[in-house]
């Protein structure tokens, strides 16, 4: 199976910016460990701070891949954009969020992403991510 994950803004900064909240292992290193975990099953990664190249990607991958695991980060709360790319494609898509978000600024407690989403993880650190991997490959078929 093949899961792409992709990351929104300001995660390129994971481990660097506001540990307590999302802790201080940085993306790249946690991937490692995802596709360890995840051995025989291809897991590819991209993330960008743009919501065009978001998009492009998504609607790039979106026709090839099995399933998609997005953290859309602040884009989550804004971008009617990257929604409409997702309910675009074919592949499922589950959003992922590291901190609860309904646990923090009200505005972080609508997102434009969930109504398309296959699925939600909220507050789960990086085990979110490993949590919507898993969910992929057991119920898409």
């Amino acid at each position: 199976m093949e899961i792409a994950i992709v990351n929104g803004p300001n995660l390129n900064l994971l481990g660097k910016r506001e540990v307590d909240i999302y802790g201080n292992q940085d993306f790249d290193s946690y991937f490692v460990t995802l596709k360890r975990e995840f051995d025989g099953h291809e897991l590819t990664y991209f993330q960008s701070n743009s919501e065009g190249k978001l998009i492009d990607h998504i609607q790039e991958v979106g026709f090839k891949v099995d399933g998609i695991v997005l953290n859309p980060a602040g884009y989550s709360h804004t971008s009617v954009a990257l929604a409409d790319a997702v309910a675009a494609i074919p592949a499922p898509v589950v959003e992922v969020h590291i901190s609860n978000i309904f646990l923090r600024e009200s505005f972080r407690h609508h997102s434009y992403i969930s109504p398309v989403a296959t699925g939600i993880v909220s507050g789960l650190g990086l085990t979110g991510y490993r949590l919507a991997v898993e969910f992929l490959l057991n119920n898409v078929k």
